[in-house]
């Protein structure tokens, strides 16, 4: 083991990823210079304060403050000059943070009998999907009884796993997001009546029959199991594509956080004390568990008790109405650049972004090459999540091109915005 092993091991992958985009944008998108002064940082925090949320860029002058740090340079992100600018941005540019849409019990129960469907055909058919649905309806099921992040089901290892079938099963999580100290932490799952994880973990560890490795691993279109696990940025399109198969509606709306946030609102639905469900899933602080639950207000408790059927007589309105989705008008504007010179990957990034990201909201392209989405949504949180997802999925297919980018999503009858 060498030193700078250790030194790359005390930084997670994907803040040396984060980090380093950022330090390359500020010096190769922006043109600023390295070491940095006061001064241009300040510039810079100033020209992208309209584009980008407050804690956006926040990120980056903590990837400018690591760097000075690492190169022996005082730092310019702590002056105050920056601090001043960075807290004027705060204030002109206030930032609502955006939740992920839980996954209710009922949409679960209905996944996994769709899955457990699609296990049983395969099975008499000795169909190469085998893997494929004994490994997602393992991975849901964990996801969602223990409160898993997306790294963390794919950090899951298969000599970490403890099972008795029938009574539960344990897991060993060697670190995570909140184990800042890589201390590690035993999980508890208990076997459920319904929606069983250690029935399904079984069963896909029985299938895949190897003593050691990544628990959920890579699939490839033909069966083939790879030694290596799923990546965490594959979980929200396999999740959406199930969500989608199993006749779900909005699957848009989810993201990696649905399986969290679902696991978090059914337990405080269900009676759960605050303290126990913090304990449960790991919390440290109780604002942090609170953001996760999707508490109902007490007009739509009230709500929820008055009947939805429609009346026989003509023109009779039904309160159902109320929550049918409503379609958003919505300008995206995408600038696309090659991380390396004479490179046009970026020209392969937009046709890909296009199809994947904005036709299934019946894109049009403008004259000024902007473009114009459809988005049907129930509320301003839901249109909020879908739009952090959309973004998202933009920018991995950038990075997936090796290319900058930067995209703006507005309302213009609102003028709500979203980078």
């Amino acid at each position: 083991m060498t030193v700078d092993r250790y030194v790359r091991a005390a930084t997670r992958d994907n803040t040396r990823r984060s980090y380093r985009s950022a330090v390359e944008h500020f010096e190769v998108t922006w043109g600023g210079f390295l070491p940095a002064t006061a001064d241009s940082v300040a510039r810079y925090l100033a020209d992208h304060a309209e584009r980008l949320s407050a804690a956006t860029l926040k990120q980056r002058l903590a990837a400018l403050a690591r760097w000075h740090r690492d190169q022996g340079f005082p730092d310019p992100t702590k002056a105050p000059l920056v601090r001043t600018v960075l807290k004027g941005i705060r204030e002109e540019h206030p930032y609502r943070q955006k939740q992920a849409k839980p996954l209710a019990i009922t949409q679960l129960q209905q996944l996994d009998q769709w899955l457990a469907e699609q296990i049983a055909q395969a099975r008499q058919h000795d169909s190469r999907r085998l893997g494929v649905w004994l490994r997602n309806r393992a991975m849901v099921l964990l996801g969602f009884w223990r409160a898993f992040r997306s790294d963390e089901l794919c950090r899951l290892t298969i000599e970490d796993v403890a099972l008795a079938p029938a009574a539960g099963m344990s897991l060993y999580l060697r670190r995570s997001k909140g184990d800042r100290q890589a201390d590690g932490r035993l999980y508890k799952v208990p076997a459920l009546r319904q929606c069983c994880p250690v029935d399904a973990c079984q069963d896909w560890l029985d299938f895949l029959n190897q003593p050691s490795g990544a628990l959920f691993r890579a699939i490839d279109r033909w069966g083939n199991i790879s030694n290596t696990s799923l990546h965490p940025n594959s979980i929200v399109p396999v999740l959406r594509q199930l969500l989608a198969d199993a006749d779900i509606d909005a699957v848009e709306a989810f993201s990696s956080h649905s399986l969290r946030r679902g696991f978090a609102t059914w337990a405080s639905a269900s009676g759960w004390e605050i303290k126990a469900l913090m304990e449960y899933v790991g919390w440290q602080d109780t604002q942090t568990a609170l953001r996760y639950i999707e508490a109902k207000s007490p007009f739509e408790q009230a709500l929820m008790q008055i009947p939805t059927q429609v009346a026989s007589s003509v023109g009779q309105p039904r309160l159902a109405s109320v929550f049918e989705p409503r379609h958003r008008a919505l300008t995206v504007q995408l600038t696309l650049e090659p991380q390396r010179p004479r490179s046009r990957k970026h020209h392969q990034a937009r046709t890909v972004i296009e199809a994947h990201c904005l036709k299934p909201f019946e894109m049009e392209q403008q004259n000024n090459g902007d473009y114009r989405i459809e988005v049907p949504a129930t509320s301003d949180e839901q249109l909020d999540e879908m739009m952090d997802d959309l973004i998202d999925e933009i920018h991995r297919i950038a990075s997936d091109k090796a290319c900058w980018v930067e995209t703006l999503i507005t309302d213009p009858a609102t003028g709500q915005a979203w980078d």
